[in-house]
């Protein structure tokens, strides 16, 4: 039986330089392939060869064939491949927001799948649609039919994502980055659905993704790619227990681990460089530590905060949505305090009352004893470079035409830090080697650089201004697992040095409970838990924590 996929030394090439080199592997049919590996190690450019959607100005297949059911499709035209693309091979992308249109409501762009493979009347179509948005689990099936993208969660827009690849009953599904930016419990659902879609329909999925965790709780056979090569493909228990390669060994040893608190996170290089003797830090030496921080007054105290919105329902009717409802806590000088919970808990509205961004309708918010909402315009703007945050996107907050050297330096001449522009910009380059960059990127542009290295730019942004109190807005979490432990270990080493303080918010628990002394668990605008992060990893009190936990993909092993 000819398996649904077949790549047989594969490469491709970009305005003439190979990025892609001689991969070959199967995929069976009804099976889960699951590929992993850094930015630029070849896993986008094999899903976009496969589906004909290589830019053909500057990209060709050099060599090799690809088989989809027994069939060439190596070198299938635009029309050819429009046959089969939605019908027999669907693809996830990793932003839904991006892949589906927001002028346009829900029910109708998944409608167009059907009107383009099927010779089905509207109405049934319709009934389709509705359908298969019941079967991907989506609540209220007809009110979202008529809802636009903007008007829902991220996980209800994933699912309609998904809806749309598999419309068709496709016999291959490829989901690049699926569940990057969703929750931990709303990811766990996204793989349950793939994973029973999978067995109703009989279909073979390609799960790409750089959290290997994830990986390892719903593939098959796993690929390991590394700078356009394939260096591993085995069984899936068999790559994440006995892993053969080094790099694969590397990639697992950079996660952070639940059962061990390190003082710093092993890198790739660390690993591949036999630098693996990484210190615990023991129970006895967090205690210590913790008694010295909290024996000191508060940074910040946020008592009875409590912030409402309101939802125009009709004309003359609104409902009122508290999405933070009387907080309170403190955090101290040098400490890190992770802020955890499930997308629409409150997080970011409560980052944004703390850097006055919005206002709160009810309690305080002080730092160093000083009432921030007593402040006036310019003593909150002198304020605003002692409370500073860095970005989940670093490119998005970055402007495409300014260098990095004069984009680190804007909020130096903005707070008239340093005498002039020269002084600024030995700053600069001071802070460009402090996150571990060249000195040469001064006059380089955002898009010249990785996601590591733009997250490094934005980082020595923000530290430009010598701040006391920054704010972590999922600021790792679009950050493959390597990049995302230099990046950790940077935050750390800063902190140290310059005794910054972290408010750190993310969805990814295992990146929490290594950087966080204390941890608040947020639910519906409350806090559900607070206490040391160690403690309540281990021991729960709530159910609603235990549930954030068991959400934790749990299927990397790193004793090998």
């Amino acid at each position: 039986m000819n398996p649904t996929l077949k790549v047989t030394n594969l490469s491709v090439s970009f305005n003439g330089r190979n990025v892609l080199h001689n991969i070959s592997f199967n995929l069976p049919s009804n099976s889960i392939l699951g590929v992993v590996g850094e930015s630029g190690s070849g896993k986008s450019v094999t899903s976009l060869a496969i589906m004909g959607l290589l830019p053909k100005k500057n990209a060709q297949i050099t060599s090799g064939k690809i088989e989809f059911l027994g069939t060439d499709i190596t070198n299938y035209t635009y029309d050819q491949f429009k046959t089969i693309r939605g019908n027999d091979i669907g693809m996830i992308f990793q932003e839904p927001m991006s892949a589906l249109n927001p002028s346009m409501k829900c029910g109708p762009q998944v409608a167009e799948v059907f009107k383009t493979h099927t010779d089905f009347t509207n109405q049934i179509i319709k009934q389709k649609v509705i359908a298969l948005f019941e079967k991907v689990k989506l609540p209220n099936s007809e009110r979202i039919y008529n809802a636009y993208p903007h008007e829902l969660s991220g996980g209800q827009k994933q699912r309609i994502v998904i809806a749309m690849a598999i419309a068709c009953k496709p016999k291959l599904l490829i989901a690049d980055e699926p569940t990057t930016a969703l929750d931990v419990t709303v990811q766990k659902e996204i793989i349950a659905l793939l994973k029973e879609l999978q067995k109703e329909q009989q279909m073979s999925i390609m799960f790409i993704s750089h959290d290997l965790a994830l990986v390892a709780d719903i593939a098959d056979t796993t690929m390991v790619m590394y700078q356009g090569k394939l260096i591993e493909h085995q069984p899936t228990a068999q790559i994440f227990n006995t892993p053969k390669a080094d790099y694969t060994k590397a990639l697992i040893y950079s996660r952070p681990s639940l059962k061990e608190r390190l003082f710093r996170l092993p890198t790739i290089n660390d690993f591949l460089n036999k630098n693996t003797n990484t210190k615990v830090i023991t129970t006895l030496e967090r205690q210590q530590k913790q008694q010295k921080l909290y024996a000191q007054a508060p940074l910040l105290e946020i008592k009875n905060t409590t912030k409402t919105f309101f939802n125009k329902t009709s004309w003359f009717t609104k409902t009122e949505f508290k999405a933070v409802n009387n907080v309170s806590f403190s955090i101290y000088e040098g400490e890190t305090l992770g802020l955890v919970g499930e997308s629409g808990c409150g997080k970011s509205t409560l980052g944004n009352l703390i850097l006055q961004l919005t206002k709160a309708d009810e309690g305080s918010i002080k730092y160093r004893d000083t009432d921030l909402a007593s402040l006036s315009r310019k003593k909150m703007r002198e304020l605003r470079k002692e409370i500073q945050l860095i970005f989940q996107d670093p490119f998005a907050s970055l402007n495409p035409r300014m260098t990095v050297g004069k984009a680190i330096m804007e909020p130096m001449k903005a707070h008239r830090l340093y005498d002039n522009d020269q002084n600024r910009k030995e700053k600069t380059i001071e802070l460009l080697k402090r996150v571990g960059l060249s000195t040469s990127y001064f006059n380089r542009y955002p898009h010249e650089f990785s996601g590591g290295q733009r997250q490094r730019i934005g980082i020595a942004r923000t530290i430009a201004l010598q701040p006391k109190l920054i704010i972590c807005d999922e600021s790792v979490s679009a950050l493959d697992i390597s990049v995302q432990a230099q990046v950790l270990n940077l935050l750390n080493e800063l902190k140290e040095r310059y005794r910054f303080t972290y408010i750190f918010i993310s969805h990814d628990l295992a990146v929490v409970k290594y950087m966080a002394d204390q941890l608040l668990v947020m639910n519906q605008g409350q806090i559900e838990e607070r206490g040391d992060a160690d403690e309540i990893y281990a021991n729960p009190r709530k159910k609603y924590t235990q549930k954030l936990i068991d959400a934790i993909p749990k299927g990397v092993s790193s004793n090998f």
